[in-house]
């Protein structure tokens, strides 16, 4: 059912994947509803539900992950929460955490590529100033495989790349409580494939793991190797 979510408007995009299941919790549709794709994806068809190129080799992601990240996470995402975006890119799943985090709540937006800090901070303030102005959102330059622990933990992670292997700083960096969603890359016989993992904290410190499902998303790397990928 993904991948026919396309819509000619942010709103019938979000019709398509709450009728597609996809999209699964009342503050999930809110915050999609409130930032505008378009103004994240500079491109023409701003809401077809597929992966578009917004330069330095790295992707905005098609509407449908997004829209699985914010349903899985709605649970930490809540009225005061922190959380991690690891690759923000565009900034446009940060600006969705961060309605959904509220006023009291701190999202940080990590990219190693300080041009993609630029265009993530340049696109939130024209179109939710109020996020920034508040500190609400937090974009820096840094490998987001590390994390980023000066602001942890994190209630919610999510990382918009694929890991070679499931980094444990970012484990290290959840709250009890918290979840962490990252694309892992896993080999079968001769295939190199995806696969969507959600990480659980419970209170005690103790780790779930679960698989969720198979991606398709550009390698979570150092910045000389991303540059180098054609995506």
């Amino acid at each position: 059912m993904a991948w026919h979510c396309s819509g000619t408007t942010n709103q019938e995009m979000i019709t398509k994947l709450k009728e597609a299941g996809i999209l699964t919790t009342d503050r999930a549709e809110a915050a999609m509803l409130a930032v505008d794709r378009a103004k994240y994806c500079h491109e023409t068809n701003p809401y077809l539900d597929r992966p578009r190129r917004i330069g330095y080799n790295v992707t905005i992601s098609a509407p449908h992950m997004h829209a699985y990240a914010l349903s899985i996470l709605s649970d930490q995402l809540f009225d005061g929460a922190k959380a991690l975006d690891v690759g923000s890119g565009s900034g446009y799943l940060s600006a969705c955490m961060a309605f959904m985090v509220g006023s009291r709540g701190r999202v940080i937006g990590i990219d190693h590529i300080p041009e993609l800090i630029e265009i993530s901070t340049k696109n939130v303030s024209k179109d939710c100033p109020h996020f920034m102005k508040e500190a609400r959102v937090k974009f820096v330059v840094g490998d987001g495989r590390l994390g980023y622990a000066a602001d942890g933990p994190y209630n919610a992670i999510h990382v918009g790349a694929a890991a070679e292997t499931l980094p444990q700083q970012l484990i290290d960096q959840l709250a009890p409580g918290g979840r962490l969603i990252c694309p892992v890359v896993t080999i079968e016989g001769f295939q190199r494939l995806q696969d969507l993992l959600q990480v659980d904290k419970n209170a005690d410190g103790t780790v779930v793991k679960k698989k969720l499902m198979q991606v398709s998303y550009v390698p979570l790397t150092d910045p000389v190797s991303q540059l180098l990928n054609d995506c």
